[in-house]
């Protein structure tokens, strides 16, 4: 398996360290970015090949993985498309570009998948959807579940919609998750305890929830309600949040980072 990427910031560290963990050889990888601290970080850090520019090498890698920014995501495509040969697989990570437009901007490029990570890939805990064009085969999407796979879970849909829906899920979830625990730090201070405590014990309840959750059988309604005693502390704290609608502005937060990935895929797909 020998990948190539365009782009070498936080997310394509994350998975050429995965990869490397899982046993690809260093020589297998090609860091391409236009930044030099980039270049040498990938150098330094994992040993990889990295180069300032799209160029010919590319022909040799099985797959080329793009992981810019959306808004340079034409550009970036239009540079690389003269470089790449019809055999490999593109394998996208950015927010919001549809498999229709990349492809275009590849040149009719046939073998797309169209990914969305999140930020836990970066400790190998990550959660990604896929799902690919109907030019890619079986080795095809293998080859981007065993790429994206080095860093954390991996979920195939048969509708690119999906991926926007993915985005708002699992690819903004982290930042809910955080915005959740910054709440319960501030009600920790609140109630007297020092930065150091509220933190350890809000990232502990987090972190053990999560593990509790995915090692049971059960929904997390059940498990919620074995928490909740009738009358007693839990129900109250749970009752303020209804009373809020805490719950109901999490899904519509969700949904509007959805509707946001959609946007998205408008406002670039019409460059």
């Amino acid at each position: 398996m020998k990948i190539a990427f365009i782009g070498g910031g936080n997310m394509a560290a994350a998975l050429i360290g995965g990869l490397i963990r899982k046993g690809v050889p260093a020589d297998h990888l090609y860091a391409i970015d236009p930044n030099e601290d980039a270049r040498k970080r990938n150098a330094e850090q994992f040993g990889v090949r990295t180069g300032a520019a799209a160029d010919a090498a590319l022909a040799g890698y099985d797959a080329v993985l793009i992981a810019v920014k959306p808004q340079i995501a034409k550009a970036v495509a239009e540079g690389l498309a003269p470089h790449l040969a019809a055999h490999q697989v593109v394998i996208s990570i950015m927010a919001g570009i549809r498999i229709d437009d990349l492809s275009r901007w590849l040149n009719g490029h046939a073998r797309v998948v169209r990914t969305m990570p999140n930020t836990p890939a970066l400790i190998g805990m990550g959660a990604t959807g896929l799902v690919a064009s109907r030019g890619v085969d079986e080795a095809g999407r293998q080859l981007a579940s065993d790429t994206l796979g080095a860093v954390g879970q991996t979920v195939w849909f048969d509708d690119e919609a999906k991926i926007d829906a993915v985005t708002g899920i699992s690819g903004s979830g982290p930042a809910y998750v955080f915005y959740f625990i910054e709440a319960l730090e501030e009600a920790a201070r609140q109630l007297g305890m020092d930065e150091q405590q509220g933190r350890a014990l809000a990232i502990a309840t987090f972190t053990g929830a999560a593990q509790l959750a995915l090692q049971s059988d059960e929904p997390p309604a059940v498990l919620r309600e074995r928490v909740t005693s009738k009358g007693g502390t839990t129900a109250a704290a749970l009752a303020s949040f209804d009373a809020s609608g805490v719950k109901a502005a999490i899904v519509k937060g969700a949904l509007a980072a959805d509707a946001r990935a959609k946007e998205m895929g408008e406002e670039f797909g019409k460059q």
